[in-house]
């Protein structure tokens, strides 16, 4: 995802610096602006959130396993 809004990213600022180097302060300028904004957004979104996984993901080993020890077994007399 995030070579996809880096790439969205690059897009709308080179069409926004186009747009803006013909007509400034036209629509299209300013739609290119926005959309760049928004994908500027979510890459940095995107790049912050990947960055906080990474660091929870390296602490201590996580054990989802359940102990190795054996339980009572508690059987009826007979």
């Amino acid at each position: 995802m995030r070579t996809f809004y880096a790439g969205g990213s690059v897009l709308w600022g080179v069409v926004a610096a186009s747009a803006g180097w013909d007509d400034p302060g036209s629509r299209q300028m300013w739609v290119s602006v926005v959309l760049l904004v928004v994908f500027a957004a979510l890459l940095s979104m995107t790049s912050l959130w990947l960055l906080r996984q990474q660091a929870a993901r390296s602490g201590e080993p996580v054990h989802h396993a359940a102990p190795r020890r054996t339980a009572w077994r508690r059987h009826a007399s007979a």
